[in-house]
């Protein structure tokens, strides 16, 4: 009989769009072997060179954890279900300030219908006030967090952030707003919580996190509110957490789905517990390459603000070990098990990472070396958008594939160009002329250097990835077309 595998959003587009695939076979192993017989672009994603399941992709059955079954010998049944669960960014009484401050009056009147709640009541409106919450980014989930958090009382509100108000940002990021296009998000942010609530103390850091700073940044705050869009951030902000013994309100995003947790409890699991290494990178594109639905942020964030706000109270049930992941799609939420790994390299038993470790490095992201799209100029496997445009002029004969989705080819594109969106092609490949010059491109080049490796690995001999995707042709080349 076969068994229900789950696809998670950012798979889909590998397995002809389906949320869910029916397999064979009696062991998990076997259930997935069967999946990428079916959808053969799915191997890379789902196992490495070697033939090892990634670390960065969990399997579920029900709610368990394979790891702590039988791993990919895990049998399955009848009624199972399989879900794969791809890396994508109870109360402690957290304050223990001798004398937890007065409430004014104006405060009193503020927070009544906090002061009316048994699990809040005075002292706990006092504890808010205390307390210090740290949240890492002024974007789509600091956004709701931070309102939320301002909004109930938290006495000192810290923000990191060192980026500015674009249009593109208000679609989701609700502490900006039209007015603050090309502000500093940190300035925006600090005017919209004080208008919201002038009794919260807002404290700015107008720096990128580093292994530098963060260790003594996060000492300063009784919660970390983890609203980061990166995996080197992410992985800093959790072995941070844990090295500073402080709890992380985490929460991610990708187009209609999210994720929460809290992490680095004491005797709970952190996030390398769930995720021990970073999937390489490109192997999951941004939000910025993916889009986001304008709500869900909101959603996520908002529950990292109730979890927070759990924690400092020291009541409630908290999401520690356990997963939390909802479909804005279907309006539903799904629970997962999680455990600490007594192996874990940062919180387990026998700890191998001490102090902060280069990020970057950690999770492949190139420093700040010469890349042809600084320079202007092309490497062997590469085109600048100047480059593409004066061989086209010429009368040069190119297939310039687009590897985007159709809703972002309806936006913009280059004239001629054919669409073909990453997903299908390792099942379209045969449409392309192999005897032309193949260009790739997308947004932003990303998708389309994965997409130029799957064709030069079926055998295109030439092959070149547009540097900077459509948006630096719009710069360099056609500034009449949109941006998005």
């Amino acid at each position: 009989m076969p068994t229900t595998i789950l696809i998670p959003t950012p798979l889909r587009p590998f397995t002809d769009a389906l949320d869910a695939v029916e397999a064979n076979g009696q062991t998990v192993g076997q259930l997935l072997q069967d999946l990428i017989a079916r959808y053969g672009a799915l191997r890379n994603h789902l196992y490495s060179t070697d033939g090892k399941l990634r670390s960065f992709v969990n399997i579920y059955v029900n709610d368990e954890d394979i790891r702590y079954l039988q791993k990919e010998a895990t049998p399955v049944g009848a009624g199972d279900t399989v879900s794969i669960i791809p890396s994508v960014a109870g109360g402690s009484g957290l304050v223990a300030t001798p004398v937890l401050p007065e409430l004014s009056p104006e405060e009193v009147r503020r927070y009544s219908r906090h002061l009316i709640l048994p699990e809040v009541g005075m002292d706990g409106q006092r504890a808010l006030k205390a307390a210090k919450v740290l949240c890492i980014g002024a974007g789509g989930l600091g956004s709701p967090a931070a309102m939320y958090l301002a909004a109930a009382g938290v006495g000192t509100l810290g923000l990191v952030d060192f980026d500015v108000v674009d249009l593109s940002n208000l679609q989701r990021q609700i502490l900006h707003g039209t007015p603050d296009v090309g502000r500093t998000k940190l300035a925006s942010a600090k005017d919209r919580l004080h208008a919201l609530n002038p009794n919260v103390h807002v404290e700015t850091h107008e720096a990128a996190l580093s292994s530098a700073n963060a260790l003594e940044l996060f000492g300063r705050y009784d919660v970390i509110l983890d609203g980061t869009d990166n995996f080197p951030t992410r992985y800093l902000v959790n072995d941070a957490c844990v090295l500073a013994g402080r709890p992380n309100a985490y929460g991610s995003i990708f187009r209609f789905e999210g994720q929460a947790s809290v992490f680095a409890t004491r005797g709970g699991p952190c996030y390398r517990c769930l995720y021990p290494e970073p999937p390489p990178p490109g192997l999951v594109p941004s939000c910025a390459e993916a889009g986001v639905l304008g709500v869900l942020p909101g959603i996520i964030g908002t529950i990292q603000a109730t979890e927070t706000l759990k924690l400092i109270l020291g009541t409630g049930e908290s999401l520690v070990g356990r997963f939390l992941i909802y479909d804005a799609l279907r309006m539903r939420f799904r629970e997962l098990k999680l455990r600490r790994d007594a192996e874990c390299p940062v919180c387990g038993d026998h700890p191998t990472v001490r102090t902060l470790i280069d990020y970057d490095q950690f999770c492949g992201v190139q420093g700040s070396a010469t890349s042809p799209a600084d320079t202007g100029t092309s490497s062997g496997t590469e085109i600048t958008p100047l480059e593409l445009k004066l061989a086209l002029d010429r009368g040069d004969r190119f297939v310039i594939v687009d590897v985007r989705e159709l809703q972002e080819y309806q936006i913009n594109r280059i004239a001629s160009s054919v669409l073909i969106p990453l997903g299908e092609i390792p099942r379209r490949h045969a449409e392309i002329d192999r005897e032309l010059v193949v260009v790739c491109q997308c947004k932003s080049g990303v998708r389309s250097a994965k997409a130029a490796a799957i064709l030069r690995g079926v055998g295109f001999s030439r092959v070149l990835n547009l540097t900077g995707g459509i948006l630096r042709w719009i710069d360099d080349v056609d500034p009449s077309q949109p941006k998005y």
